[in-house]
C-alpha cells in the first residue's frame, strides 16, 4: 500500500484523536507565551471535532508558562520550586487555552494526571470515565501532568509518554506529536533525509534520536520515539510533525505527507490487558525457559511455576513483572498470582506441587493468560 493511502486509510478510520503539544509551541522565554498559536491550534481542534472526530489534547508549557511569568530563564531545580512554577503556569495556561477555544465556540476542560492516576485499576477506571463524560458533554480534554504535586516517583517523565498513556487510556485511534521539527530525521534535523514512514522502531531508527533538553521542556526525539513504542504496542499509529506548519491537522487529514508517520507494531489490546501492558511499571522479573516461551507466545498458554529458571527482583503478589528469555529478552509482562520468594520456592516445579511446597496454594499459573500481555 502508498504512504499516502496509508495515511489516508488511518484518518478516515480515525474517531477519536490525543494531540499533544510541545513546550517550545506554546512559550518562548524572553518573548512570552505564543497566542496566535493557541487560536489557531483552537481552530484545528474546533474543525477535527466539527468533521465527527473527538480530540483530546495533552498540554506541556505549565513549567515555562511560569517560568515566564516570573520572569525566570532557568528550569527550576528543587521539587519544590519545579511544583510552585508549574502551578502558577497552569493557571495561565488554561486561562488561554478557554479565551482561545471559546473564541471557536468550543468549551474545554483541565484534566490533570499523575502515574497514580493509572496504575491503580480503580483510579485508572475513574479517570477513563471521566475522559469519556466529558467527551460525551462536547467538551475537548486538556490534559497536563499534574506538576504541582507530583514527584519522581509518580512522574510521568515527559508528556511524550503522558500523550502516549492517554492515547490508550481513551482507545484512541490515532496519536499526535506536534514539536518544533518536522518529524524523525537520518542526520541533523532540517538538513539531513526525514523520514516520513516508520514501519518498526528498532535499534536503528532508536539510535537516530537524540535526548534534548532546552530552558523550557525535557525529552526531544527519544521520548517521542519511546511514545510511538509505547501506542505501537496497543495498535496505535503516531505522527510526529512540526506544529508551527500552517493547517497541520488539515494537513494530516488530507492524507498529506506531514511530518514521520510511525505504524503499530502490536494488535489493539482490550480492557484490563490493555491496562496490564501500557500502564503498570514492572516491579521485577522472570526468565523462563524455550519452552515457556513458545507456549506463552505461540500457544496462548499460562506461565506456569515448571517453566521458570530464575526470580529478579523483589514483588508482591498482584504486581505487574516482565517475562524474559535466557538470552534476557522481554517478550511478555504480566500479574504474578505469588510473591517473589514464593516464586522462587517453586521453580521448576509442577503445578500439583505448590501446595506441598508452600503450604498453600494461590492458584496453578504464577501469571494466569488472562492477565498475561505479549511486548
Amino acid at each position: 500500500m502508498e504512504e499516502r493511502e496509508l495515511r489516508s486509510r488511518i484518518v478516515q478510520g480515525c474517531r477519536r484523536a490525543v494531540i499533544k503539544v510541545g513546550s517550545s509551541l506554546l512559550v518562548s522565554l524572553g518573548r512570552g507565551l505564543k497566542l496566535d498559536f493557541f487560536d489557531s491550534l483552537a481552530q484545528e481542534l474546533a474543525w477535527l471535532k466539527g468533521r465527527g472526530t473527538e480530540a483530546i489534547l495533552v498540554s506541556s508549557g505549565a513549567i515555562a508558562a511560569g517560568m515566564e511569568r516570573l520572569g525566570r530563564r532557568e528550569r527550576p531545580r528543587s521539587i519544590s520550586h519545579f511544583q510552585a512554577t508549574a502551578a502558577i503556569g497552569q493557571g495561565v495556561l488554561m486561562h488561554l487555552y478557554e479565551e482561545a477555544f471559546e473564541r471557536q465556540g468550543e468549551k474545554v476542560a483541565q484534566v490533570l494526571l499523575t502515574h497514580e492516576d493509572v496504575k491503580e485499576r480503580r483510579r485508572y477506571l475513574n479517570a477513563r470515565n471521566t475522559l469519556f463524560t466529558l467527551l460525551e458533554f462536547g467538551v475537548i480534554p486538556i490534559i497536563n501532568e499534574n506538576d504541582s504535586v507530583a514527584v519522581e516517583e509518580i512522574k510521568f517523565g515527559d508528556n511524550d509518554i503522558l500523550a502516549a498513556m492517554t492515547a490508550g487510556l481513551v482507545e484512541a485511534h490515532l496519536l499526535i506529536l506536534l514539536t518544533d521539527i518536522e518529524g524523525l530525521y537520518r542526520g541533523k534535523p532540517g538538513e539531513g533525509e526525514l523520514l516520513p514512514l516508520v514501519e518498526r522502531i528498532d535499534e536503528e531508527i532508536e539510535a537516530l534520536a537524540q535526548e534534548s533538553k532546552t530552558p523550557v521542556g525535557i525529552g526531544g526525539m527519544a521520548t517521542k520515539l519511546r511514545a510511538a513504542k509505547l501506542a505501537g504496542r496497543l495498535g496505535i499509529p503516531t505522527i510526529v510533525a512540526k506544529g508551527e506548519v500552517p493547517g497541520v491537522i488539515k494537513r494530516i487529514w488530507a492524507g498529506e505527507r506531514v511530518g514521520t508517520l510511525f505504524l503499530p507494531h502490536g494488535r489493539r489490546l482490550q480492557g484490563k490487558k490493555r491496562w496490564i501492558g501500557f500502564n503498570l511499571r514492572p516491579k521485577g522479573g522472570l526468565v523462563v525457559d524455550e519452552g515457556a516461551k513458545r507456549a506463552i507466545t505461540e500457544g496462548g498458554k499460562s506461565l506456569l511455576p515448571s517453566g521458570i529458571r530464575r526470580v529478579k527482583g523483589r514483588f508482591e503478589r498482584g504486581d505487574l513483572v516482565i517475562c524474559e528469555d535466557t538470552e534476557g529478552r522481554e517478550f511478555a509482562r504480566g500479574l504474578v498470582n505469588y510473591n517473589s520468594d514464593e516464586v522462587g520456592r517453586i521453580i521448576g516445579r509442577q503445578s500439583q506441587e505448590i501446595e506441598e511446597v508452600l503450604g498453600y496454594k494461590y492458584a496453578d499459573e504464577v501469571i494466569h493468560r488472562d492477565n498475561l500481555i505479549l511486548t
